[in-house]
């Protein structure tokens, strides 16, 4: 087949999650000109995720690195969000009403008080709440709860809204928006420079990045050196909402609980609608949402609000989450020249967002590297000889408490 011409661009951005379609607006707001293709955009991970806004909450799975990476996101996303609404005149449901970790019995509470002494470990500081304290908050919890944690500067986004204003906002700044799969990655002269698509066409750049999470590692093309050790890691959630017989608000900020070992959690949003999340199984790229994987979400969540079982079940899907061998983000320059990644964002893409978006831009209009992606350089699972992937470590018991961001 015969390659069209199209134009080349300063930057092609492969993959239109909320990672990519972030980081194109960036650098098209700084005056590069960008080409970003996916077939789907939106439509991956992004459309699967609750949109917890929770470094806080995370610290217990996280490295202390990857918690700092996430507070620094966090505390840009009031900005980010208003600018875009303001730019799209379009909801992202960003919210800042905190997140409330609760325990449902004795030994989820000693779990939960290993996880505040983590926490102040990290100069974290929660506030502690009593059984009654905890119902005072959210008065739906069952009676059963124990004792929480209030993390009051956590908050919380919709992703499918936010990833449609990203979408407005990159094309309203000059993006374009190629709705193809990748078919190869064009290397010439040693270096990345650009994509061809399925239809034959060829978009050619001067440096490409790659941000199609899990797919990451699979790019036509893409040297063994140069791809990302990312894996898919699948989470399963539900959209309920309310009916004439419940109303709306049953809750007011997001819950995450710790049901006899189990962890769950839930995300109200502004339309009444509360988001219960999420399983994570290591099965490769399977989507299928399952009658298993339901029910021990509902069981769980049904635990610490009774009420959820009259609400309607609305949405069941499954996502792929790109994991890593650390479980944190690919940041940087690959091996192969031309090529950066913004890939492997695991539980906290959405999380991370705005911080990826802000560097990857910087780094594409200056080529200077953020002193904040020092612990998260791709470089970090190459093998001593330069060449190879980490290998992938067994999950972690305390990795069971994740979830589908």
């Amino acid at each position: 087949m015969h390659a069209q011409s199209n134009p080349r661009a300063d930057v092609l951005i492969i993959g239109g999650g909320v990672i990519g379609l972030s980081i194109a607006w960036r650098a098209a707001q700084r005056g590069l000109r960008v080409d970003i293709t996916d077939p789907h955009p939106g439509q991956g991970a992004t459309h699967a995720a609750a949109g917890m806004l929770t470094p806080v909450t995370e610290v217990a799975y996280a490295e202390q690195e990857l918690f700092l990476l996430g507070r620094e996101s966090l505390s840009r996303y009031p900005s980010f969000a208003a600018e875009l609404s303001q730019v799209t005149h379009l909801p992202t449901g960003y919210r800042q009403t905190g997140t409330l970790q609760v325990a449902y019995d004795h030994d989820d509470l000693a779990m939960l008080d290993e996880l505040a002494r983590l926490q102040e470990s990290f100069g974290v500081a929660l506030r502690q709440l009593t059984a009654r304290e905890c119902r005072d908050e959210e008065p739906m919890l069952d009676p059963a709860v124990r004792g929480g944690l209030l993390a009051a500067d956590d908050g919380s986004v919709d992703p499918r809204l936010l990833a449609t204003a990203l979408l407005a906002a990159a094309e309203s700044a000059g993006a374009r928006v190629i709705r193809q799969r990748v078919a190869e990655l064009l290397i010439t002269g040693g270096r990345a420079g650009g994509a061809l698509l399925e239809d034959g066409s060829e978009l050619k750049a001067d440096q490409t990045v790659l941000a199609a999470g899990w797919q990451s590692a699979d790019i036509p093309g893409l040297p063994a050196g140069a791809a990302p050790p990312v894996r898919p890691v699948k989470g399963q959630i539900l959209r309920l909402a309310p009916t004439a017989a419940t109303g709306a608000g049953m809750l007011r900020r997001t819950v995450r609980g710790v049901v006899r070992g189990s962890s769950v959690y839930l995300v109200p949003r502004e339309s009444g609608e509360l988001i219960v999340g999420a399983t994570q199984e290591e099965l490769g790229p399977d989507t299928t949402v399952t009658a298993g994987g339901l029910w021990q979400l509902l069981r769980d969540a049904r635990a610490l609000i009774p009420g959820i079982a009259e609400l309607a079940l609305a949405d069941a899907v499954a996502g792929l989450r790109p994991g890593t061998p650390d479980n944190a983000p690919l940041l940087g320059p690959a091996e192969l020249p031309g090529l950066i990644l913004a890939t492997g964002h695991f539980r906290a893409g959405v999380l991370l967002t705005p911080v990826t978006a802000d560097t990857v831009a910087g780094f594409l209009d200056t080529g200077l590297a953020d002193p904040l992606w020092a612990a998260f350089s791709p470089g970090r699972f190459a093998a001593p000889s330069g060449r190879g992937r980490a290998s992938v470590p067994s999950v972690q018991l305390a990795e069971e408490a994740g979830s589908c961001r």
